[in-house]
Order: C-alpha cells, then sequence, then structure tokens
C-alpha cells in the first residue's frame, strides 16, 4: 500500500514536476484531486497540509511537505536506492556532484521558471480560462526566456545534461513548462530552434517517467 500521496491536479506544472520525480525513482503514490475551481485548495482541512493554498502537497506517512522542488529532493534522498540513480548526482561525485545539481535547479527556479511560467499562463492558461492575453507581457517574458535558454545553449554545447553527463533533478525540473512551450504553444521555437536544447529536450522529455505524467494529464477526467 502506497504510503506517499500527492494532493493535486496533474495538469498543474508544479504536481507534474513532483509526478515525474517519483515516478523516475518508482515510489508508489496515491494522487489526491483537489477541485481548485471550487476552492478545495483554500479549505481549512488543505490548508493544514499547505498554509498557502496552493499545490502541490505532499504526505509520505507522518511527513507533510510543500513546494514541488523541496518535495523531489526529499524523494531523491528519502528513495535514493529506488528507481533512476544520482538524481541528486553521483554519490562518489560527493558535495560537488550535488552542488551541480543545486546550482542548476537553482537556475531553473530562478531564471527559467519566472518567465517561461508567465509565457504557460499567457499562451497555455489564459485562453482556456476566458481570459485576454497580453501581448506586452509575452513579448517580455519571451525576450527573458531566450536569453536564459542562450545560457542553456552554450552550457549543452559542453555537457550531455545541465549537471553534467547524467539526467539529474536538474533537468527533470524543467520538463512541465518545457512540455507546455513546446507541445501546447506557438513558442516551441524558443526550445527547437537551439541545436543543444533541442537534443536535450528531446532526450529529457522521451523518458518513460515523463510519458506517464502525459498520459496522466490526458486521461478523460472522470
Amino acid at each position: 500500500m502506497a504510503t506517499v500521496t500527492v494532493y493535486g491536479p496533474p495538469l498543474s506544472t508544479a504536481v507534474s514536476r513532483v509526478l515525474a520525480c517519483l515516478f523516475e525513482k518508482d515510489v508508489e503514490f496515491k494522487l489526491s484531486p483537489v477541485d481548485m475551481a471550487k476552492g478545495q485548495h483554500k479549505s481549512s482541512d488543505y490548508l493544514k497540509l499547505q498554509p498557502f493554498g496552493q499545490v502541490p502537497a505532499f504526505q509520505d506517512e507522518l511527513t507533510t511537505i510543500f513546494e514541488s522542488r523541496a518535495i523531489c529532493r526529499y524523494i531523491c534522498d528519502k528513495y535514493s536506492d529506488k528507481g533512476t540513480q544520482n538524481l541528486m548526482g553521483k554519490k562518489e561525485g560527493g558535495l560537488l556532484a550535488r552542488a551541480s545539481v543545486e546550482q542548476w535547479l537553482e537556475a531553473e527556479g530562478q531564471t527559467f521558471n519566472p518567465p517561461s511560467s508567465a509565457l504557460v499562463f499567457q499562451l497555455a492558461f489564459a485562453p482556456l480560462m476566458g481570459l485576454k492575453q497580453d501581448p506586452t507581457l509575452i513579448e517580455l517574458n519571451e525576450a527573458k526566456l531566450s536569453k536564459v535558454l542562450d545560457v542553456y545553449e552554450s552550457r549543452l554545447g559542453e555537457s550531455q545534461f545541465l549537471a553534467g553527463d547524467e539526467f539529474t533533478l536538474a533537468d527533470l525540473a524543467h520538463l512541465p513548462n518545457g512540455h507546455i512551450l513546446v507541445e501546447k504553444s506557438e513558442k516551441r521555437g524558443l526550445v527547437m530552434e537551439r541545436e543543444n536544447v533541442k537534443r536535450w529536450w528531446e532526450e529529457i522529455s522521451a523518458r518513460p517517467a515523463w510519458k506517464k505524467v502525459v498520459e496522466m494529464q490526458n486521461a478523460p477526467r472522470t
């Protein structure tokens, strides 16, 4: 019986980041839906799990965690011997290997995520919510993300993945927003028109763990 529960919809980019990590680590889990349209994420019971009323929330027996990247770090450390190895860097690499993963994971959260999230919302979610797109915001964040991906293009010309020559959490963290930009928006060229970024993206997005997440996202809602 699964001791891990993830709260939130798989269409959420933050939730899907956690799901991808769980699949990579081959950890059984239960997904508990949170109907945000009905305000379930603001209920008193849910706020005990996630005090900011956001998704995901995560429980592992008596442990409760929020924030997707913190959850992923926890999964990688607690279940280090399961599933895909070295998501936080090779053990024999010591502190330097872990620091390399951490710096690129930080880069994802601080430099890639803000402009890509803004584009994801404007290009994919706003139309679904009946909201008007903001061309100025789209142009601004496209320019910001383009500069970030120029750095990635250089880095990925030196190594197969961001933190070295093995797939790590630093790469995985990019999958949710990258998927929407490439598969569900007209801005896929940001990724696909950069040779090294394109090669990297095609490799990480083809991983079986991420394909399972996409299947969950595409499954009919009941």
